[in-house]
């Protein structure tokens, strides 16, 4: 009888299947440093919608963090959790939605959902972010922003779930699914109005 991998071998395995995962065009994906003391194994990814030539992106961010602990930590559900962080800035207008961190929230339960990408102990928070420029600042103007943080325990491959974070960042972004190769006329809010 053959023993059963051990976790770094385990994790080695979801890694590669993450490094592997295929992104669309117009959203950059690359690996970053893993924040330390979350768990024994970690993997952490970077995304940037439509990057200009210095990686900087006026449309929006995420990163993506896969952490494996053996010991399944209390709140966990499991050995493995998922971290996300997702954010774009918006018209002024579209940040005064009282919806909006709601619907924020659908969309990620949407992508994992139309990837199969089955999961537990889900949570998370929604930010909507207004902003007023004053004194030297005041030129700039108001601004609007959205951010996401939520993590969960996958269950089954990892694939779909680094999937829909890319999916979750785009549509933040005001790319909604199949429009790669559309082109964008602007920032949604480049800068402050």
């Amino acid at each position: 009888m053959t023993a059963p991998p051990d976790a770094g071998t385990l994790f080695e395995n979801a890694a590669a299947e993450l490094r592997e995962t295929a992104f669309r065009d117009d959203i950059t994906v690359r690996e970053i440093p893993t924040p330390t003391g979350l768990a024994p194994f970690a993997l952490a990814l970077a995304a940037d919608v439509r990057p200009d030539d210095d990686g900087d992106s006026v449309y929006g961010t995420g990163r993506f963090v896969l952490l494996h602990d053996p010991d399944e930590p209390a709140g966990w559900g499991g050995s493995w959790r998922i971290v996300i962080f997702a954010q774009a800035p918006l018209e002024t207008e579209i940040g005064t939605d009282p919806l909006l961190a709601d619907v924020t929230w659908s969309w990620l339960v949407d992508a994992l959902d139309s990837r199969e990408a089955r999961y537990g102990a889900a949570s998370g928070t929604s930010t909507k972010t207004l902003s007023k420029g004053f004194g030297g600042l005041a030129l700039e103007g108001d601004g609007a922003q959205i951010e996401l943080r939520a993590s969960w325990t996958p269950q089954g491959p990892f694939r779909p779930h680094v999937e829909a974070w890319a999916e979750l960042v785009g549509m933040l972004a005001g790319l909604p699914p199949g429009s790669e190769g559309i082109a964008v006329l602007g920032a949604r809010k480049a800068v402050r109005d």
